[in-house]
């Protein structure tokens, strides 16, 4: 679960991460007032208004800009909320901002220059350990730095059952060129940042950029931070974070509907039962000369309800031009499946209009081709495997 930027750096806060402190606004007078309690706060007198939705770059979309004075707060707020951000990470609709974070300005002179971080946590799949990849090379795109710079990208691997050893956030902080006041910041830094990766059951935080200030203070500009779902039962606040808004409108409606579903790019449905099913269904489509719509588990129950469900879902996608149902009949009998699939057509009538290939294998697989096949319906049975693939062909010509 993505998180916005002011919701993650809550969360690194509670944690003793020090970071830009802001205050999120929904219109322009919030932002103004947001503004003006900054300003009694911290003694700012410049303010950076940041767009909050879930994607990066939102700088480069003109989503990030600095204010110096209240009447370019009401003014820059007013233009970029309900603005479609468009960044490298958006769609080339891009994404309605709905809020905007109000936040300090954090580069003020002092005894020294400012600096920027890069700095992420995540697990390394490969190793089984968690990951601190930080750089030099704050405030750029890390893909950039790792084509173009790539010494400059360093790793520092933590065994999750010892966590973060001292040396290693001094390791980190000597990699980055500090010394003295920073330096001892940066362990600290670094020490709960990695703390909080582990507390919060978090997928990823990326901070860029991590900020030297001009009097040797180190905090977080930016917080990306993504949440593992299937830990949020440990978390209810956490997950009343979720923005629906900033999600897929279709993936909300099938996870409420109790499916796992996620929308792709293809012309190919899916209506699986079991993820590892649906992978290699998924490759079966790419095989027959399609691309997947969509990965879509309706589980180890297919009733009519659930299968005419599965089937509106998949036909809000106006690139999809042909479904393929394939299900194993291991724990549910492929002739109930079977009419469902009959039922849940009969039900939606004209609503269905592209071609629909039944594959169902397992108990009762003949029972049910039968099934299908005397139904009267426009449904394409098959039951085995290459035979699918070779009608999903057939009918994407």
């Amino acid at each position: 679960m993505n998180l916005h930027e002011y919701q993650g750096k809550e969360i690194l806060s509670s944690f003793g991460v020090r970071i830009q402190r802001g205050i999120v606004a929904s219109n322009h007078k919030e932002a103004v007032d947001a503004a003006k309690q900054l300003t009694a706060e911290t003694g700012t007198g410049w303010h950076v208004i940041k767009a909050q939705v879930h994607a990066g770059g939102r700088g480069k979309g003109g989503g990030v800009k600095l204010a110096k004075n209240l009447q370019e707060v009401e003014s820059i707020a007013n233009d970029i909320i309900g603005m479609m951000l468009i960044t490298p990470q958006t769609s080339a609709e891009g994404k309605k901002v709905h809020q905007v974070l109000v936040a300090e300005d954090v580069y003020y002179p002092g005894d020294s220059e400012p600096e920027e971080y890069y700095m992420s946590v995540l697990l390394n799949r490969a190793t089984g350990k968690n990951m601190i990849m930080y750089s030099t090379e704050g405030g750029m795109d890390i893909e950039t730095v790792a084509e173009e710079t790539p010494h400059l990208i360093f790793t520092e691997e933590i065994d999750p059952l010892l966590g973060i050893m001292p040396f290693q956030a001094r390791k980190i902080a000597f990699n980055l060129g500090l010394s003295g006041v920073a330096f001892k910041e940066m362990t600290k830094f670094v020490t709960a940042l990695y703390t909080a990766y582990i507390k919060s059951d978090s997928s990823m935080f990326e901070i860029n950029p991590v900020l030297k200030t001009s009097d040797d203070k180190i905090m977080a500009v930016d917080a990306k931070v993504s949440l593992d779902e299937n830990a949020l039962y440990r978390h209810r606040d956490y997950a009343a974070m979720r923005d629906l808004r900033e999600e897929n409108p279709i993936e909300v409606e099938a996870k409420a509907a109790g499916l796992n579903y996620v929308d792709l790019d293809g012309n190919v449905g899916c209506m699986v039962n079991g993820a590892g099913l649906a992978m290699g269904t998924m490759d079966l489509i790419k095989e027959s000369g399609g691309e997947p719509a969509n990965f879509l588990d309706v589980g180890g129950t297919a009733d009519a309800q659930r299968v005419e469900t599965a089937f509106g879902i998949i036909l809000k996608d106006p690139n999809v031009k042909a479904i393929l149902v394939n299900i194993f009949g291991g724990i549910v009998r492929c002739d109930r499946v079977a009419q469902g699939v009959v039922d849940a057509y009969k039900n939606m009538g004209d609503k269905i209009t592209v071609p629909i290939i039944c594959r169902l294998q397992g108990t009762n697989a003949v029972e049910a081709k039968e099934l299908i096949d005397n139904s009267g319906m426009e449904i394409i049975s098959a039951t085995e495997f290459q035979e699918a693939a070779d009608k999903v062909s057939e009918v994407l010509g």
